[in-house]
């Protein structure tokens, strides 16, 4: 079975398990990417799923504007269209929260962080079968939460006991996601996500199978990201000795 196939079958089991979870009163909507919007995810898992990796990224979940709409990690709709080749219709969740529709490809917000994010592996090698060919970019958890407002909820704002269930899940698929494609690093976007690694693969990091490390996130929330994004993840992977 080819690596895009095992890629989509552990995506499956962790859109099911998750599905299956409940979380506190205060998040009114979730959205599932993995479920309404699993035709471009599948297209992105097949089109650039399919190689071993020297590199995984990891993000935190799905952005409203990116990964909520496309079904694509940090998928900011033109990085997605116009340089990840990748445009498909995109289906409704079940409980649409009225001020974050889920418009798919038509969506004319940009998403900062992945307009960044893409933007400098575009410019740094240019054809995305190049950066593909050593990297990945992958989520760690597949759920999008709000609060009736329309607020954000992280998930690392969670109760406890929830918590736990969700990591659980995500855990599990991350350590999946690294076996399949024979990763030698991983690299948390964001302190975050590295510390998710960190947790999903301590035995594989304490044999100095796999290497984690993390790099700035590029939210306009982050004062440092703002001011060069870009150049800050060039430095430190130049640091981890992967970018020369």
């Amino acid at each position: 079975m080819n690596k895009a196939q095992l890629l989509k079958d552990v995506a499956l089991e962790l859109s099911e398990e998750v599905s299956k979870l409940d979380f506190t009163d205060e998040i009114t909507h979730i959205y599932n990417p993995l479920e309404y919007a699993w035709k471009s995810h599948s297209q992105y898992l097949e089109k650039y799923g399919n190689n071993p990796k020297k590199i995984i990224f990891v993000g935190m979940n799905p952005g409203p504007w990116g990964m909520a709409q496309t079904g694509v990690p940090f998928g900011e709709i033109t990085a997605v269209i116009n340089w990840l080749k990748i445009e498909t219709d995109v289906e409704k969740p079940e409980n649409e929260h009225p001020k974050r529709p889920i418009e798919g490809f038509s969506c004319k917000r940009s998403e900062v962080s992945g307009r960044r994010l893409w933007g400098l592996m575009a410019e740094r090698y240019n054809e995305p079968e190049n950066f593909f060919s050593e990297h990945y970019v992958a989520n760690y958890c597949p759920l999008s939460f709000m609060t009736e407002s329309g607020r954000n909820f992280t998930p690392d704002k969670l109760p406890k006991e929830e918590r736990i269930k969700l990591f659980n899940a995500c855990d599990k698929h991350l350590n999946k996601t690294a076996e399949i494609l024979e990763a030698n690093w991983l690299i948390g976007i964001g302190k975050f996500a590295e510390t998710r690694i960190n947790a999903a693969l301590k035995d594989e990091i304490k044999s100095e199978k796999i290497k984690s490390g993390n790099i700035l996130h590029p939210s306009p929330a982050s004062p440092a990201a703002n001011r060069g994004w870009s150049e800050a993840v060039i430095s430190k992977m130049g640091e981890y000795g992967l970018w020369n």
